[in-house]
């Protein structure tokens, strides 16, 4: 999709990706509402596009709440007066235990934000995308999602359901003027540990052993994904390598990851 002059809603623009997201988009000549659940921070990404501040409009809400956002699609389009896009970012993780210490209300929580508020976004969106020329979903899924890590097993589920909702999204509207793309981040350099209230012991050590992609070359791939109309899109060599080596030996994969996340699990 040609994104100049383009609408495009994106949730957690307030920080990480999603701010990258906002910045790029608008520096590309879109127009951006920007949804987060936290107003301070929006009003931080929104400070930070400087003369193109004007070009985005900020959307307090809470992604799990169905009805707001229902009423976000009109908002949006008050501001804008049209809606092109979706870019369903938001999302959280969950503290590093096995499912048998998570506690119930945080797996709750996680496929409630992680999947049911892309869900709802989707809903919420298609009704007015369709009446579009051309149009765009993008739902951010992760590495997590098509690949098990210990310590992070309902994450990954959430994310997998995203993936596979994703994808049947795509198939069904081969037909339609809406375009969808799946994204599998790897490790990203954000604060998502901070926004979950996840404390992560041994991420100093990871981050050595694996680089994590920076938030605006995170956001530039999923743009030129989107101006690609991309089927996937997988960001960070360590989410492409592990795509590779998942499909051709899952059982050794799988082992080699339990090895690596035991740093970050609770003795």
């Amino acid at each position: 999709m040609n994104i100049q002059n383009k609408v495009i809603a994106v949730t957690g623009g307030g920080s990480g990706i999603g701010r990258a997201l906002v910045l790029g988009l608008t520096k590309q000549g879109a127009r951006v509402a920007a949804a987060d659940i936290n107003g301070d921070t929006l009003e931080e990404t929104r400070s930070m596009a400087g003369q193109r501040k004007d070009r985005i409009s900020l959307h307090v809400v809470d992604v799990t709440d169905r009805k707001a956002v229902q009423a976000l699609p009109e908002a949006v389009i008050e501001a804008h007066g049209t809606v092109d896009g979706v870019i369903n970012n938001a999302g959280i993780i969950q503290p590093f235990v096995y499912v048998n210490e998570l506690d119930q209300r945080v797996i709750d929580r996680v496929m409630q934000v992680n999947f049911f508020g892309q869900v709802y976004m989707t809903k919420a969106f298609l009704p007015y995308l369709l009446q579009r020329p051309e149009a765009h979903i993008v739902n951010l899924s992760s590495m997590g999602g098509f690949f098990p890590f210990p310590g992070q097993t309902v994450y990954g589920a959430s994310k997998a359901a995203v993936k596979l909702f994703t994808e049947g999204l795509y198939a069904e509207l081969i037909d339609t003027n809406i375009k969808v793309t799946v994204v599998f981040p790897g490790a990203i350099d954000t604060n998502i540990s901070k926004n979950s209230d996840v404390a992560i012991k041994g991420m100093d050590e990871l981050s050595t052993k694996f680089s994590p992609t920076r938030p605006e070359k995170a956001a530039k791939r999923i743009i030129n994904g989107m101006r690609r109309d991309k089927f996937q899109v997988h960001i960070g060599m360590d989410a492409r390598a592990m795509n590779v080596l998942y499909k051709i030996n899952p059982h050794w994969a799988t082992r080699f990851m339990f090895r690596v996340m035991k740093m970050l699990l609770p003795e």
